[in-house]
Formats: structure tokens, sequence, C-alpha cells
């Protein structure tokens, strides 16, 4: 089985992704609903400005600690 490392989800780019940006676009989501992208270094600001510029991100998280967050028991 193989463990492909998450990417940035910037057009063309093939990093590492670091950051997750968690976001929703208000016309189409409920509040709650959390959409991600996901960016390296370099694009993280980028597509943080893309996203906020619209009302949409919500927030920027590493994605070490997303995953963790993610996979805790209630």
């Amino acid at each position: 089985m193989s463990e492909e490392k998450p990417t940035c989800s910037a057009k063309g780019c093939r990093a590492d992704a670091v950051w997750v940006l968690a976001w929703n676009n208000p016309k189409l989501h409920t509040p709650e609903r959390r959409k991600t992208w996901l960016a390296c270094e370099e694009h993280r600001e980028h597509l943080s400005q893309f996203l906020g510029v619209r009302g949409f991100l919500k927030d920027v998280v590493p994605l070490a600690e997303w995953e963790s967050e993610s996979t805790e028991t209630p």
C-alpha cells in the first residue's frame, strides 16, 4: 500500500503540503462546513489571500495539527 504525501493545492505545484486552509462559501455551505485546501510554505500566503478576499477563509492550521485533531476521539 503506497502512502503518498499530501501536496499543495496551488495550480501546478507538487510540493509537500505543510498547511491546511479551512474555508467555506457561505452562499453554498452551511456555516459549520469546512472545505480544505492544502498549501506548501511558498503558496500559503497566496492561497490565503485568494480565499480571504472572497470572505471564505476561516482558519489556517499546520497540517500536522489538523491531522492530529482529526484523529482525536471525542
